[in-house]
């Protein structure tokens, strides 16, 4: 396999980048030499491994963050009838889920500061059909909801936590996946770690894990090693083309290898751009509390956001927004509900370049840029 050497180091005209370590390719190359690009024991091998770093019992590889979710809702048994608490600021994946086990997504608030929801904003969307919440752990930030926790379990509403942004950060003393909900995990291209495409479920108990390894595998019972020395397989239920292949078990086996290092380098950036936006007028950083996550975005909300946001990609600025909220969107437009807190924030939120490829230097020019533009800003609405 050819491996390009010579590309551009991705820089802050990226807002986002996959970082490789370097043995990916080889790994990939075996896969390709061994001829089993499916579902095989290599999946496995990183369902093992996932497993242990977090300090679960089990770990179910699947084919995306949205797989993810939708095997956990189905696991959790929501369905036609129910409602599934959902913030409306996260990405339309999440709330794609819910309408594909047939459940209604009934939006709430997040605490400005955070862009999470909080305990208490959770139990205020909360109502009689509630089958499950989805807290979505923004920017890698956990969310605690202890203070509820036992009076959703009496109420029997299932935790599926939205962990895309948030593999490897930490809740108190475990890894987020350890706290005892059914946990969904992306390892899409740009995630804390990639596998170039894919997803995982940490089930909350063995019969759940069963449902999603079914699911999963169009509702075929056997494994692929059984079925190969056998005549006949059983398909016991309802299932999808949601395996991980083998391919991006391999990445991901090499990127766990690392994940120290990244660890380490996204919590150094993300607080190099803390340093560097502190003297910044009308900027306030959203804080993903670095000390317990491992930092997926970072954000600030700012005044006339939509002209900074111009200025800066003229200037070469790869900024972003994450994300428009989803209760303004058309394909929801029939649960939208009032969420003020939520609705002020999209006009002011966000996303700076953010990747391990950057250096501290590039995170300097960001927030250089981002001073003028605001300065720019701010001219442009007091010279007439």
């Amino acid at each position: 396999m050819t491996v390009v050497t010579n590309a551009p180091r991705p820089d802050a005209g990226r807002n986002a980048s996959p970082y490789m370590y370097g043995p990916e390719a080889a790994a990939v190359a075996a896969i390709l030499q061994s001829g089993q690009y499916g579902h095989s024991e290599v999946t496995e091998e990183f369902e093992h491994r996932i497993a242990s770093f977090l300090g679960v019992p089990d770990a179910v590889a699947v084919a995306s963050g949205t797989a993810a979710l939708h095997t956990a809702l189905l696991a959790a048994g929501a369905g036609p009838g129910s409602e599934v608490v959902v913030p409306s600021m996260t990405w339309c994946s999440t709330v794609q889920a819910i309408l594909a086990v047939g459940a209604t997504p009934h939006f709430a608030d997040i605490d400005p500061g955070t862009l999470c929801v909080t305990d208490q904003l959770i139990m205020d969307a909360v109502g009689p059909h509630t089958a499950a919440v989805i807290p979505v752990l923004f920017g890698g930030r956990p969310v605690d909801l202890t203070a509820i926790r036992a009076e959703l379990t009496e109420r029997n509403i299932a935790v599926v936590e939205d962990a895309a942004h948030a593999f490897g950060s930490r809740s108190g003393r475990r890894r987020v996946g350890a706290t005892g909900d059914l946990t969904c995990f992306s390892f899409g291209p740009v995630k804390n770690l990639t596998c170039g495409q894919g997803g995982l479920v940490i089930p909350r108990t063995p019969e759940e894990a069963d449902a999603i390894r079914l699911i999963r595998m169009v509702g075929v019972v056997q494994p692929q090693a059984e079925r190969a020395n056998a005549t006949s397989y059983r398909v016991d239920g309802f299932g999808l083309r949601y395996q991980m292949s083998s391919i991006n078990a391999a990445i991901g086996l090499v990127q766990l290898d690392d994940f120290d290092t990244t660890e380490r380098t996204r919590r150094t950036l993300w607080r190099a751009y803390q340093r560097g936006l502190a003297g910044l007028d009308g900027v306030r950083l959203v804080d993903v509390d670095p000390d317990q996550a491992v930092p997926h975005l970072c954000q600030v909300r700012v005044p006339k956001r939509d002209k900074v946001f111009a200025d800066l990609r003229a200037r070469g600025i790869g900024v972003g927004v994450h994300y428009p909220p989803n209760h303004l969107q058309p394909a929801f437009a029939q649960w939208r509900r009032p969420l003020p807190a939520t609705e002020h924030v999209a006009e002011e939120i966000l996303t700076l370049p953010f990747h391990q490829h950057l250096t501290e230097e590039d995170i300097d020019h960001v927030a250089t840029a981002l001073g003028q533009a605001l300065k720019t800003a701010a001219g442009s609405c007091t010279s007439f």
